[in-house]
């Protein structure tokens, strides 16, 4: 169970990851010893899985950013997903979900002619329906 200091650190950690153990431990009014001992624990726990990096991805070159609604149309997914599997430059995540739809997949592309390659290849295995999306808040 977390307590309200442990929320305090991951809420933190959220927001910068590469911040030191001195500085989050002002944060959330703990010696930076203390902070790096929390960490560690929640680290051992399980509870942090890995620190990652949130890219500015118009400027890497894939502005395009879009969730499809994925349905299969036969019961045998592994032709989808080895599809997905192979299509690792553009595929940010695919969510197996329940309510509609089978999947949820999260891509990325260089430009809309590149997505409409992608859609056609990806009509081969399965329909869907399609989101482009316009502004990120948050």
């Amino acid at each position: 169970m977390l307590d309200h200091t442990d929320k305090q650190i991951l809420k933190e950690l959220k927001l910068n990851s590469r911040i030191s153990m001195k500085e989050l431990g002002q944060k959330i009014h703990m010696t930076g010893q203390a902070t790096a001992n929390r960490v560690s624990k929640l680290e051992e726990e399980g509870i942090i899985k890995q620190y990652t990096v949130q890219l500015d991805e118009i400027k890497t070159g894939y502005p395009v950013h879009t969730f499809i609604n994925i349905y299969t149309k036969e019961f045998d997914h592994r032709p989808y997903l080895s599809f997905i599997a192979a299509q690792s430059p553009h595929v940010i995540a695919n969510y197996k979900i329940s309510g509609e739809g089978c999947y949820m997949l999260e891509c990325r592309f260089a430009s809309n002619e590149d997505l409409d390659h992608f859609l056609v290849a990806l009509n081969r295995f399965v329909n869907y329906k399609l989101s482009i999306v316009i502004n990120q808040s948050i």
